[in-house]
């Protein structure tokens, strides 16, 4: 955000500076500043008369279109200052395509409850058609034909809503394709479309832990209220660490005073001690524009949005809040991402008829490149398989280079399927990866009805790894609490896993809950494995 008292007529040099200090606050915000006309630099809100402001709104346009950027007037507010004039103060959005071509991707985890209308919300989002109140919306996101007859998602699917540089929305109901939408947008945001069942739970853990989210929505129904596994996707964003903000849907469905209701429960349960968060209810542009500015800064603040699908009540607030929210990493924590080696987390396995094997995930560093060779693992004994990527595509289009924080997938021809399961990594040949089957991690045990001890089996998720695991022991205690801290080692049952320190951990089995996060490993080391070099039938080596 830049402040900026006024811009009227700037001399030819002071435009220039002006020019160069919003390309370095675009490269900044990766391609997105806020411009706030009328404020002195140290945040006194002057104001400006209506011919200054005009003049100095003339100004932006012009530096604007010097670094190929758009400009959009995101809100003005009339100040008290000592003067007969009005004085008003403007907030300037200013937007660009990045030099790199590489649009802003904001990803969006949707939690909530069964029934509480994720999927319609969606639907409604990104097809740009309101639902007929029966969940036409939400049939073209379903992927499965027990979905479509039963209205549950049970598995995880992603769906793209488009910004221009203008601020307008880009979906379906103008573009034919997701590559059209993607040629068309300067920001785009993918939605990951996560189960509310109880019974798919495994699911919903696995796509907040490996798709590393930047943000989550949780959808809460306002006739149900806070129902079923809502408590639970809450408790899971909070776990990790993934802010999030709240949608009630359904509000065309009943009565003012039920929404309060619902609002005043959601309320409460933001401000208890174990939340402490600060909620704040959205019901104007304004409040919008201020809940995206300050949910990036504070961690703390959760917006809250009412709305319907079906009528369509406040469905812009919400577009306006996803406009404006900004990324949660700077350019330069991005640079020094990629200036690590390549590291592709595998989260999904598909064979595609003319192009073989294709894997999906995410590219956490490095770069990524077409032709490029890897290895893949580790395999249930621990080794690393050379392979080759043929092909790169991010959001249904092909793309050549891949950028740390990017997911898109990978197609690797002719390489077996089988030698490849979820939770494995691609990582450049140079790493010498650290693979173990025993590892410590540093746990809080939130719910288990008696007592946590040595032998006792969980599933364990660590970042796109899900596997059984042993307690082998646990440090300086017999047993454990629910709400007791401690340093336990575990054993994964089947095969090694590629684990690094410092990463979230989260472990359930049944009723029993636990947090964490990974503290020491007992590496296996790879080089004595070597390389294996993988040949199926028809195959060469790479």
């Amino acid at each position: 955000i830049e402040y900026k008292l006024k811009l009227v007529n700037p001399s030819q040099y002071r435009f220039e500076h002006l020019v160069t200090q919003m390309k370095w606050r675009l490269q900044e915000g990766r391609g997105e500043a806020v411009y706030q006309i009328g404020v002195e630099d140290n945040g006194l809100l002057v104001g400006l008369s209506e011919e200054e402001m005009r003049a100095s709104l003339k100004t932006l346009r012009r530096m604007a279109e010097k670094v190929g950027a758009d400009i959009t007037v995101l809100r003005e507010r009339e100040v008290d200052y000592d003067s007969d004039v009005p004085r008003k103060i403007t907030e300037v959005l200013v937007r660009k395509v990045p030099d790199n071509q590489q649009f802003l991707d904001l990803r969006v985890a949707v939690l909530g409850n069964v029934d509480s209308g994720k999927s319609t919300l969606l639907g409604v989002l990104t097809q740009g058609e309101l639902d007929n109140g029966r969940g036409r919306a939400r049939l073209n996101l379903f992927r499965h034909l027990h979905e479509i007859q039963s209205g549950r998602t049970s598995s995880i699917s992603f769906e793209i809503l488009g910004f221009n540089s203008k601020g307008e929305v880009v979906n379906y109901s103008d573009s034919r394709t997701a590559e059209e939408i993607c040629e068309s947008s300067s920001k785009m945001i993918t939605f990951i479309d996560l189960a509310g069942h109880h019974k798919y739970l495994k699911t919903t853990i696995f796509g907040l832990t490996s798709y590393c989210p930047d943000f989550a929505m949780l959808v809460v129904s306002a006739n149900t209220g806070i129902a079923g596994t809502t408590r639970e996707h809450l408790g899971l964003a909070m776990a990790l660490k993934v802010p999030f903000f709240i949608v009630i849907s359904k509000v065309d469905l009943c009565s003012k005073a039920t929404v309060e209701r619902t609002v005043k429960q959601l309320e409460r349960i933001l401000k208890q001690p174990g939340c402490n968060k600060l909620p704040l209810l959205v019901t104007s542009d304004d409040d919008a524009v201020t809940a995206a500015q300050q949910f990036a800064q504070s961690p703390n603040i959760t917006p809250i949005f009412t709305l319907s699908s079906v009528s369509g009540e406040n469905l812009d607030l919400l577009k306006v809040f996803l406009n404006i929210l900004p990324p949660l990493t700077n350019s330069k924590e991005q640079e020094e991402l990629m200036q690590q080696l390549t590291e592709f987390q595998v989260d999904e396995i598909y064979t595609v008829p003319e192009v073989g094997t294709v894997v999906g995930g995410t590219l956490s560093s490095g770069i990524c490149r077409e032709g490029e060779s890897l290895v893949v693992g580790p395999t249930d004994d621990g080794k690393f398989l050379r392979l080759k990527v043929c092909s790169i595509q991010r959001n249904r289009s092909a793309c050549r280079v891949l950028r740390a924080g990017q997911a898109a997938t990978l197609a690797l021809g002719p390489f077996d399927r089988s030698l490849l399961r979820k939770g494995m990594v691609m990582v450049s040949p140079e790493m010498n990866p650290t693979i173990c089957s025993v590892f410590e991690a540093e746990i809080v045990l939130l719910f288990h009805a008696t007592t946590f001890r040595k032998g006792f089996q969980v599933t364990v998720h660590v970042g796109n790894v899900r596997q059984t695991a042993i307690v082998e022991k646990i440090h300086g205690k017999d047993k454990l609490r629910t709400g007791e801290k401690a340093v336990v080692c575990f054993r994964f049952i089947k095969h090694p896993e590629y684990l690094k320190i410092g990463a979230k951990l989260l472990f359930r089995e049944g009723v029993t809950k636990g947090i964490g996060h990974v503290t020491d490993l007992q590496a296996i080391t790879t080089k004595e494995n070597g390389l294996e070099e993988s040949l199926g039938p028809g195959q060469l080596n790479f």
